[in-house]
């Protein structure tokens, strides 16, 4: 993950209203009880009106927040704000509590740990740099922390200024870690919300044509006994010379022939077999995807179904016929001039291959291909899409159909892609 990549993502991100009024109320409570457990039973002589001022507007500002805020969800700004006020009340709190000294202190990274997981680089650099203020400020100036009898409460100087040091490191790796997870959690959530949105048109595309094609049937009947009526009543309106009736029964009959015509030819359509709507053949399925690269495709299409001799009777699904065209899609965009996709069959296993004669997989991705959203150096590779979220969709895809992709170099010296099926897997029970 780039730096350049980082700063470029900084979307508008929203944490949910009702979470964030749990948190601060647990906060809020855990300062209340420990600050007059510290005080009244362990007899530390804080400054507890103080004290208890700071969290009293810790608590006016949560009831603000929720009942004044309409929204479900607070917005990348709104959060950031409300963070940096928590960063401000708790440092407050500590200044009061012995500074440095407090244990405590631990809990003033946790609003730019949050903001590193959940919002955008800008507030977590923010919150950061505040936070890390905040520290170096109370390890110099704050009241010290007594104890019972007057006693104060000492701790070595060099204890004192290892405290923020360590802070201030455990910060930034916490920031980066919980940035890098935030952040690949939500590219690989847009993905998955991408694939969704596919998967969901592909059975819609499926679903119109079996619909058509059901009309079809169905209006087949009705339109012949229109056409059986009319020219029944076209013959009474010649035998009673009535010109006109005859003419508008002529103009029936011929646009129910043109209905006739366009149903005949939706029903022509294989689509209406209900056994081809459900089952098809992995050979049947290759070939149709071909055929239809090769209408669009100057490129040549090797396409080798004879090592394998059987029928391969699959659940025709539109998570296959996407992987597999966006697959083979790919061959054909990086590719010189040729493609092989050939099918075989290794023992209890049948395997797709798909070869081009392009560039391949760059070095420094082969390990990472089908992962959402990825860059190569290569410009020859960066210059054309299909690497990042489309080869994702393509694996996911298949993947829910329990295939196996693995990436590697063909013999053709371009990309090689290799769908495995496990054939209990993979052939059709019906």
């Amino acid at each position: 993950m780039k730096l350049s990549d980082l700063l470029k993502y900084d979307e508008d991100l929203k944490l949910e209203k009702s979470t964030v009024v749990i948190l601060r109320w647990i906060a809020l409570i855990g300062q209340l009880i420990t600050i007059y457990v510290v005080h009244f039973i362990i007899k530390f002589d804080l400054p507890i009106i103080l004290c208890s001022i700071t969290i009293f507007f810790g608590g006016l500002t949560n009831i603000f927040i929720q009942f004044n805020f309409r929204s479900n969800q607070l917005n990348n700004t709104e959060s950031t704000i409300l963070l940096f006020y928590d960063v401000i009340q708790l440092s407050v709190l500590i200044y009061l509590t012995g500074g440095v000294t407090n244990p405590f202190i631990i809990f003033l990274v946790v609003p730019a740990i949050i903001s590193s997981t959940l919002l955008n680089l800008s507030s977590t650099v923010f919150l950061s740099i505040i936070t890390i203020i905040s520290m170096l400020l109370l390890t110099f100036n704050y009241m010290p922390l007594p104890s019972e009898g007057d006693i104060h409460f000492h701790v070595p100087d060099y204890y004192i200024y290892s405290i923020p040091t360590a802070m201030i490191v455990v910060l930034i790796f916490l920031n980066y870690f919980g940035f890098r997870f935030g952040y690949e959690a939500r590219r690989r959530g847009n993905a998955l919300n991408k694939l969704e949105l596919v998967l969901a048109k592909e059975q819609e595309l499926e679903s119109i044509g079996h619909q058509a094609a059901a009309a079809a049937h169905s209006l087949g009947t009705p339109l012949s006994t229109i056409t059986v009526i009319a020219k029944e009543l076209k013959k009474e309106g010649i035998s009673n010379s009535n010109k006109e009736f005859t003419k508008d029964l002529d103009t029936l009959v011929e646009q129910t022939k043109k209905c006739g015509e366009i149903l005949k030819r939706i029903s022509q359509n294989k689509i209406v077999d209900d056994e081809y709507v459900t089952n098809i053949t992995l050979q049947d399925l290759l070939y149709e995807i071909s055929r239809s690269f090769e209408e669009i495709s100057k490129k040549k299409i090797n396409l080798d179904l004879k090592k394998i001799n059987k029928k391969i009777h699959i659940k025709r699904s539109p998570e296959i016929t996407y992987g597999i065209r966006n697959f083979v899609g790919n061959a054909i965009k990086f590719s010189k001039s040729k493609i092989d996709i050939n099918l075989l069959s290794e023992g209890e296993k049948t395997k797709i291959l798909i070869g081009d004669d392009g560039p391949g997989f760059p070095d420094d991705i082969v390990k990472i291909v089908g992962e959402p959203y990825i860059s190569s150096k290569s410009k020859k590779v960066r210059s054309k899409s299909g690497l990042g979220l489309g080869t994702f969709i393509g694996k996911t895809l298949l993947e829910r159909k329990k295939a196996e992709i693995e990436f590697s170099k063909s013999k053709l010296g371009g990309a090689l892609v290799e769908i495995t099926w496990k054939n209990s897997d993979l052939v059709s029970r019906s």
